[in-house]
């Protein structure tokens, strides 16, 4: 009987762009379950602060809910009890959670 014996060094070596081939569906992964969500997420986040109006019900990032009374070029003036109204950084604020359910089933029926 004659054998075939292949010499080890030739069954172990493999495609060289094995590795990088990898390495790019690796990357491919995290860009679709991870990246691009988030852009996602902030881009409605953005869309949102460029809509609020005076009347909107919003959260800040520190947890405080209130209406806005008064728009300016960097902050919202909040209302967060009768009288009582606090600036806040046009960057800090967030749709209120009716109205973050609200504007996704919205978008959920377009």
């Amino acid at each position: 009987m004659l054998y075939n014996l292949i010499p080890l060094q030739e069954a172990t070596q493999s495609n060289p762009y094995t590795g990088i081939i990898m390495i790019v569906v690796l990357i491919g992964i995290f860009y679709f379950f991870m990246i691009r969500p988030q852009q996602k997420r902030q881009k409605e986040i953005r869309k949102f602060r460029e809509g609020i109006k005076n009347g909107d019900n919003v959260i800040t990032a520190g947890g405080i809910y209130g209406r806005v009374r008064e728009i300016k070029d960097n902050l919202f003036v909040i209302e967060i009890a009768s009288g009582v109204k606090i600036s806040v950084d046009k960057g800090s604020v967030y749709p209120s959670a009716n109205d973050a359910n609200i504007a996704a089933q919205e978008n959920q029926n377009k």
